[in-house]
């Protein structure tokens, strides 16, 4: 059953969100006004030593008023690969300068209302470079050991979608454990 767009119309924008009223017709023949929220793209990056450790920021996020751990993450920007930007912002969030990218997953979080993109990656190794250039992006930045990252995801520790999607796929995968 799929739905058909009929029209779009911008209700608000700016460089980060767009909020926007889409002409929809549902199967049924019912057609409305759906509000859909756009945003840029994505990159989420996980950093693993060889010590089996994930980099990972504590930060304050205001909208929810909650303090949480967070992998790297940032929007992609124009003329930018996703890959780039996970390097990207591995170094100016964290000041660590990563080693290589590898494509880990692929996520659309909230798409019934939204079309944003999240693109995770693997990055294995990083060289501290120096203090991170984004100021305030975190209080604390620290490798945290692999198996600890389950737990803190049960006492919501962890609760950035980005986030979690990246980090379980990260556990799953054998070679890592």
């Amino acid at each position: 059953m799929e739905w058909k767009t009929q029209g779009e119309r911008q209700v608000y924008t700016n460089k980060w969100v767009n909020l926007c009223l889409v002409d929809v017709q549902q199967p049924d023949g019912r057609r409305w006004e759906y509000h859909v929220v756009r945003l840029r793209h994505l990159a989420v990056a996980a950093v693993v030593n060889d010590r089996k450790e994930v980099l990972m920021m504590w930060r304050h996020r205001f909208i929810t008023s909650s303090w949480s751990w967070e992998l790297p993450m940032g929007l992609v920007e124009e003329g930018e690969t996703p890959e780039e930007a996970a390097a990207r912002e591995v170094l100016e969030e964290t000041g660590y300068q990563p080693g290589p990218v590898k494509s880990l997953n692929y996520a659309e979080p909230a798409n019934g209302i939204t079309d944003s993109q999240h693109h995770g990656f693997r990055i294995d190794g990083a060289t501290y470079a120096g203090p991170p250039t984004e100021k305030n992006e975190s209080d604390r930045i620290e490798w945290i050991p692999l198996p600890e990252v389950r737990g803190m995801i049960d006492r919501k520790e962890i609760v950035s979608s980005g986030s979690l999607v990246v980090l379980l796929y990260l556990l799953m995968d054998e070679s890592i454990r």
